[in-house]
């Protein structure tokens, strides 16, 4: 087997009840300007949207880089990123006995053989602040290359949002006057009573999230090896963010029940186009997503994620006493009603970074100077092709 070296990669460490939550960024190119006040937009609006608890209220959440970085450029070395935990009090508190349906509670217990409160903690979607971070790092490479990743929320409790029309910077700045990341804040109010009755009633609600990337060259990803296929690898990194039960790619599941004719994107060609990132060849519909055979196709890309209700239940749900093995009510943790917005921004980081690994996969990784030059050759021999 054959070990890429200069992929772009990153690991995160601590828990929720740790002092700091830390992501290592390996493979990230030298020469790149970084502004921590982007990363810190960022993780701002994680805390966001309507329907958070009590906890953001505690944390605010800004980034500190220990490495990687000199003068604000980037070096080529490891980049680790560093988020403090101020709530780290939690590791004071009792385990827990009933475990929480929908959570880990009781198969992490069992697996580690060990106390629900060390699952809960790891588990936590308080671990996305720093692929948050990583993600907003990843977008200051991309933006050298004009690629722009772009999130919302489409849908949000069953409530289906009509966006408004525009480009992207007209869309992005509706989104930001929304108080759930949508694309229309003339229908917020709407959604604040759903998610305030819902609240009321004790329960939690889900949606959609939905993230389009502009600018995308032809090639990232590949079809020569299954596991570096672009799709397979947006999908595992966003199914891997706490509570996503779905991932599509353009038309997604609606593809299963249409004829081909339907589905398949017509291609054509436009000659005043060739010098843009998609060279020419034109689609009148974007069903596949922007991915073709697990690679770019120079069209949008298009991702969508389900996220489920969050699993912690004021109005709570069956449970064992794990100690007693009597049926009570599960265990109460402090939650939020509604966190749809806040995974919003964590899958357009997520999707952000992978997008950077696969550029980086495509044109290498030692300075971003080198890289630009390899794309723009690349871009020219193609144009020929």
């Amino acid at each position: 087997m054959i070990r890429i070296d200069r992929m772009l990669r990153y690991l995160t460490a601590g828990e929720s009840h740790g002092k700091t939550l830390i992501a290592l960024v390996d493979g990230f190119p030298a020469g790149v300007s970084i502004d921590t006040d982007i990363i810190d937009t960022e993780l701002r609006r994680r805390q966001g949207g309507y329907g958070r608890g009590g906890r953001q209220r505690i944390e605010t959440d800004r980034v500190e880089i220990t490495s990687g970085v000199w003068k604000d450029t980037t070096l080529g070395s490891p980049i680790a990123l560093q988020v403090v935990n101020r709530d780290y009090k939690l590791e004071r508190l009792e385990d827990l006995d009933r475990p929480r349906p929908g959570h880990g509670d009781l198969t992490g217990s069992i697996k580690f053989l060990g106390p629900i409160r060390a699952i809960l903690e790891r588990a936590s979607a308080r671990e996305t602040t720093v692929r948050v971070a990583a993600g907003a790092l990843a977008r200051q490479l991309l933006s050298r290359f004009d690629i722009e990743v772009f999130g919302y929320v489409s849908e949000l409790g069953g409530f289906q949002f009509d966006p408004l029309p525009g480009d992207v910077a007209q869309q992005r700045a509706a989104r930001d006057k929304s108080i759930v990341y949508s694309l229309n804040p003339d229908q917020d109010e709407q959604v604040k009573e759903l998610i305030d009755r819902t609240g009321k009633e004790g329960d939690t609600l889900g949606g959609i999230l939905e993230v389009r990337v502009e600018g995308l060259p032809f090639g990232l990803g590949t079809h020569t090896q299954w596991d570096r296929k672009l799709d397979g690898r947006l999908a595992q990194a966003v199914m891997s963010i706490q509570a996503m039960k779905g991932v599509e790619i353009g038309l997604g599941f609606d593809a299963a029940r249409k004829l081909g004719s339907e589905v398949h994107d017509p291609i054509e060609y436009d000659s005043a186009q060739k010098d843009s990132p998609n060279l020419g060849y034109v689609r009148p519909t974007n069903n596949a997503g922007g991915l073709e055979a697990g690679m770019t196709n120079g069209q949008p890309l298009i991702v969508r994620a389900a996220k489920k209700p969050i699993s912690t239940l004021r109005k709570a749900l069956p449970s064992i006493n794990m100690e007693t093995k009597e049926t009570e009510m599960a265990d109460y943790e402090r939650s939020d009603v509604c966190a749809v917005s806040a995974a919003s921004v964590i899958v357009e980081n997520v999707v952000a970074f992978e997008i950077a690994a696969a550029l980086i996969d495509k044109f290498g990784s030692d300075s971003v100077e080198e890289m630009k030059a390899r794309a723009d050759l690349f871009h020219q021999m193609a144009k020929n092709r």
